[in-house]
């Protein structure tokens, strides 16, 4: 956080006694005495503070502070006034300013304001950080005509609130597509709240959608919100929705037609106003046949139908998704990007990915994490489709441990990807309790969260 401090007051006493004081609160001061003084300052550099007085010569305290934010200064203001009164203090706030206060000045008052103003300037700041951190984590990578085409249709789609059934292999990026819709749509600023309908035990999806009361059922200790309560005045994003069974289709059309629920065991109907967004990897067309799927749930899910391209039909998109994903993994392992020499990328391309960018998103961070080289060459490429080490990686490990961790990581979670993200069906595939595999997953750094979002 900069704790830099600008005064601009027109006299000179209060400029002083202000610096003294704030220096000696371990703050850097800058003292001018106009409202023009204080715009040439902030052309030559930033301040996290500026304590601005109403009343000066030539531009007043208020036509700065209007000038300031005009220009984008990113500051937070504090006003000060001998002849303050509300109309004035309404009006600053109206303009952005944080605090208004009067002369004569109390120095505790002062310093108060003056740290909230910096506490709630790093406040906004780190929000403005993580928000570009999660609009970078759903980007959606690739300057193919198909990537191209997707992302004009999700600008379309997305202020308006058509619901979307997005369709694609497991790996392909579904869930990128539904934040996308959502951050550019009119509930941005709401929840966003996902359900993977595969990863949930038939027995308990209910109550993950729509909440229970006490005593619902057998271990139900305690009334709980579901998903729909989450997202209310949001997006509700149901991955993998051909998952789900036929009773709890029933409930969820329910909802989609009236706006209203149940929680378990409760009589009292709940209203909401949610977008729904879906995906699955499977054509619910057959499932229908099949007697599976609901055919009036699927009209009301098939609104607006979303192809997510699989990789191999994309794959001049490849290289940029490599730069991505070097330069994700590298930076989440405090390492320097490696770089991948033209033999190494062809290598990638001529690669079919059966498991779409999930496979290519792996593939990259396994050579981040294990290849010594700043340098990759095809030869560094693990070998495609069989989960082998790099050669120069394979006995390079100082212990068993290691060794050992590294490959029940990959074995995890290619398990994990042949179970369509689904925990307890890769538990089943690889004979454990699904409790076991938890504990082993948290004990090796893989999150369900992530495993399951590759996988859509």
């Amino acid at each position: 956080m900069s704790n830099s401090i600008l005064i601009v007051d027109d006299e000179q006493g209060i400029r002083e006694t202000l610096r003294a004081v704030l220096e000696d609160e371990g703050f850097a001061v800058e003292t001018v005495g106009s409202g023009e003084d204080c715009l040439k300052a902030f052309e030559r550099r930033s301040y996290g503070c500026v304590l601005l007085d109403v009343w000066l010569p030539g531009i007043d305290g208020l036509e700065t502070l209007k000038r300031l934010f005009a220009s984008g200064a990113d500051a937070s203001v504090v006003m000060i006034s001998g002849h303050g009164t509300i109309d004035t203090a309404v009006r600053a706030t109206k303009l952005g300013a944080f605090d208004f206060i009067e002369k004569p000045l109390s120095i505790e008052k002062t310093v108060l304001a003056v740290r909230n103003a910096l506490r709630q300037r790093q406040l906004e700041n780190a929000n403005r950080m993580l928000a570009a951190d999660l609009r970078d984590e759903h980007r959606i990578i690739g300057d193919s005509v198909a990537m191209q085409a997707l992302r004009k249709q999700i600008a379309v789609v997305a202020p308006t609130d058509g619901r979307v059934l997005i369709y694609g292999e497991s790996g392909t990026g579904k869930e990128l597509v539904a934040h996308a819709i959502h951050d550019l749509s009119r509930r941005a600023a709401s929840a966003f709240v996902e359900l993977n309908c595969a990863a949930i035990p038939s027995e308990l999806i209910e109550s993950e959608l729509f909440g229970h009361v006490k005593g619902a059922f057998t271990g139900a200790t305690q009334a709980k919100g579901g998903k729909f309560e989450a997202s209310d005045g949001g997006t509700l994003f149901l991955d993998e929705v051909g998952d789900m069974s036929l009773p709890v289709q029933a409930k969820v059309l329910r909802v989609l037609e009236e706006g209203r629920f149940d929680r378990v065991g409760s009589q009292t109907t709940m209203r909401v106003d949610v977008r729904v967004v879906a995906a699955t990897n499977k054509r619910l067309e057959n499932e229908i046949e099949a007697g599976n799927f609901r055919h009036d749930l699927f009209y009301r899910l098939n609104v607006i139908p979303f192809e997510v391209p699989p990789l191999r039909e994309r794959l001049e998109d490849v290289p940029l998704l490599v730069e991505h994903f070097n330069r994700k993994f590298s930076i989440d392992n405090g390492r320097e990007p490696k770089r991948f020499e033209g033999d190494a990328i062809d290598a990638l391309q001529g690669h079919s990915w059966p498991g779409n960018v999930r496979e290519l998103r792996n593939t990259v961070e396994r050579i981040v994490i294990m290849h010594a080289d700043a340098k990759v060459t095809q030869r560094d490429i693990p070998a495609l489709g069989g989960g082998e080490l790099p050669p120069s990686a394979s006995f390079r490990f100082p212990s068993f441990r290691e060794a050992s961790e590294v490959y029940q990581r990959e074995f995890i979670r290619r398990k994990i990807a042949e179970a369509d993200g689904n925990v307890s069906r890769a538990a089943e595939l690889m004979g454990v309790d699904r409790s076991h595999l938890y504990r082993r997953m948290r004990a090796l750094g893989i999150s369900a969260r992530d495993e399951r979002a590759g996988a859509s």
